[in-house]
């Protein structure tokens, strides 16, 4: 079946002849990038809470585990963890699980279900100070922490109690093979120096995987460049993960350019109406989470592209999380027009120019994303039949 076009056939054309010598130009210098490899006992207990809490996004990828494993548990364990979920949705504190991740992810607290519980126990001084100094910080979400932090106490001593680390051994198979596998699929791919043209900003070389067998359909960003994915996804998505992930936040959101962007979008009824009436289980409830994710979304898409891993655009955006993902649609359609994976500079100071040249406002930037998507530019949002992404 043949691809979708993207923009315009001489855009593609241009794009096509452009990429061989960006990515020959770009072999000839040092590999600034690092792969590092590793697994998680302790993240994956935590990601398995979400097949465990019957929740039907994980329930789709993670049924048969939630059913062999579940009966194990005290009954009063079972019935918390998916109430706990549900409040943690409710409360503002998000996805229980990947939040959680974030929480535990700095000094080794997440080895095994032994150290998130020793961490969980002392978490004044092993968890609030990392959080505390990292772009995550939260006062509601440390607050809402420190109230659940007894009951999560009980449903990881029973996660440990019931044989958790067994069972997760019988899963995953032999993950040592996988992680060499990986390092050397890995190797040759330079998304830091990517990263760095592309934003204007430096990053650490050294990216940081961490393989879990519970963790679909998510690959999270944590503290630190390190992140979280399945086991089995294949090298073009382990890529695509470390793309994006690590560019989060990719303005300060507290800075003058996203405060401007954030104001522009306001003005926009069409995003106001996605930020309000999506299916809130994709996340990004708030303006600013939406702009932040699709901004990144954005920059990795180009990144793929330059790497030779990309999805097409207009099929990505169409289908991931009901189709939701139109400012990112947008953002890359004017990064396109300027060129971006040629110039590349501060990507903050780009996104202040276009809120200053009037970019954002709807009449120019929604047939931008309607060009992006192949979609009348008065039907972006919603998407008639969507699937979500992996």
């Amino acid at each position: 079946m043949k691809r979708r076009t993207l923009l315009s056939a001489p855009a593609i054309v241009g794009l096509a002849s452009l990429l061989p010598a960006l990515r020959a130009q770009a072999q000839a210098k040092p590999n600034r990038t690092r792969w590092r490899v590793r697994t998680s006992e302790g993240a994956d207990a935590i990601a398995f809470l979400g097949p465990l809490s019957g929740t039907q996004l994980y329930l789709d990828f993670y049924a048969a585990d939630a059913a062999a494993f579940s009966p194990r548990l005290p009954a009063a364990v079972r019935e918390d963890v998916a109430r706990l979920w549900n409040e943690a949705t409710k409360d503002g504190f998000g996805l229980l699980g990947p939040n959680l991740q974030v929480l535990f992810s700095a000094d080794g607290n997440d080895a095994t279900l032994d150290t998130l519980l020793t961490a969980l126990r002392s978490r004044r001084t092993a968890i609030l100070p990392s959080y505390r100094a990292s772009s995550y910080w939260s006062d509601a979400d440390w607050a809402w922490f420190e109230r659940a932090a007894p009951r999560l106490e009980t449903i990881l001593v029973g996660l440990r109690d019931a044989g958790f680390a067994a069972f997760r051994k019988e899963r995953i198979g032999d993950l040592d093979r996988r992680i060499a596998e990986v390092g050397r699929a890995l190797a040759g791919f330079d998304v830091i120096s990517w990263q760095e043209k592309l934003t204007g900003r430096r990053f650490d070389p050294e990216i940081q995987i961490v393989l879990l067998q519970f963790a679909k359909p998510h690959g999270i960003k944590v503290q630190g460049q390190t992140f979280l994915q399945s086991a089995d996804y294949d090298t073009a998505t382990t890529v695509r993960i470390a793309a994006h992930e690590m560019l989060h936040p990719p303005v300060p959101m507290d800075g003058p350019a996203a405060t401007a962007a954030l104001a522009a979008f306001e003005r926009d009824p069409l995003v106001m109406r996605i930020v309000r009436d999506h299916d809130p289980r994709w996340g990004y409830t708030t303006l600013e989470g939406l702009v932040n994710e699709d901004l990144v979304q954005a920059l990795d898409q180009l990144i793929s592209e330059a790497l030779g891993v990309a999805r097409n655009p207009a099929d990505r955006w169409r289908k991931a999380d009901d189709g939701m993902h139109v400012i990112a649609a947008g953002l890359y359609g004017l990064l396109r027009q300027d060129r971006w994976v040629e110039q590349g500079g501060s990507i903050e100071r780009w996104l202040a120019e276009a809120v200053r040249d009037g970019r954002l406002a709807p009449a120019v930037f929604h047939p931008v994303a309607a060009r992006v998507l192949e979609r009348p530019v008065d039907a972006l949002w919603p998407v008639a039949v969507a699937k979500p992404s992996s």
